[in-house]
């Protein structure tokens, strides 16, 4: 019988090992698995490649990542904002090495590891430093510059309601890089609001297949700092 239900988040993160690449959903605070990250904390595992949209909030989150020395490279598209002070301290030390990639490419390139594609072409960047080092070529009169996949050893993801099988929804913009997230890593853990018994997601529905989530674990609602779900007076 397949059950992709963990019993806890250290069960589902039991299997991360130093210097993997993990790449973690989320935009801002919205759709961040908050729950996987602490957990990825308390495990331990070291010298990680993170990929995400951004370098973390605050104290919190992908930023107490940081913070906690486990992460010797970020790959993202957003690193500065107004409280990125972790990744600022970090990056300025030469304690972090960043790469930056422009947030279509980023969704393209996660995508194209999901899909099989070895590489492709892409006009973002094209006479910029971030093109610097790479092919470059010129297709019926306009310039691109070849981009290779973002493969991750594991995906840390949000979602809103999932079932034993993995099948996975997702609740308005958390969505957001999710999906192409799943299809990109080697393992896939997902937190949902609400698991639910098999047939009761609409296939038309579904968001994420089963078939690319490993875990999926059972998390409370909590307010985030951008308001999210509220407790009832």
């Amino acid at each position: 019988m397949i059950n992709k239900l963990a019993d806890s988040v250290a069960q589902a993160l039991a299997g991360v090992k130093d210097g993997a690449t993990v790449l973690i959903g989320g935009f801002g605070t919205a759709g961040i698995p908050g729950e996987l990250i602490d957990g990825l904390i308390a495990q331990g595992a070291r010298d990680l490649t993170v990929v995400n949209n951004n370098a973390g909030n605050a104290d919190q989150g992908l930023a107490a990542l940081l913070k906690a020395g486990q992460v010797r490279k970020i790959i993202c598209s957003f690193p500065r904002q107004v409280d990125s002070y972790v990744f600022d301290e970090l990056y300025r030390s030469g304690k972090l090495e960043l790469e930056l990639v422009p947030q279509g490419n980023l969704a393209e390139r996660l995508r194209a590891a999901g899909a099989g594609i070895g590489a492709f072409f892409c006009p973002t960047a094209y006479g910029t430093e971030l093109a610097a080092g790479k092919e470059t070529r010129e297709i019926n009169g306009k310039h691109y510059v070849l981009e290779h996949p973002i493969h991750g050893d594991v995906a840390l993801i949000k979602a809103e309601k999932g079932d034993r099988w993995g099948n996975l929804t997702y609740r308005m913009s958390a969505r957001n890089f999710g999906p192409v997230m799943a299809t990109a890593a080697k393992t896939t853990i997902a937190t949902v609001h609400e698991v639910v018994e098999l047939g009761a997601l609409d296939p038309e529905a579904i968001v994420t297949p089963g078939i690319y989530v490993t875990h999926v674990v059972k998390i409370d609602r909590t307010a985030t700092q951008a308001g999210g779900f509220k407790k009832s007076a």
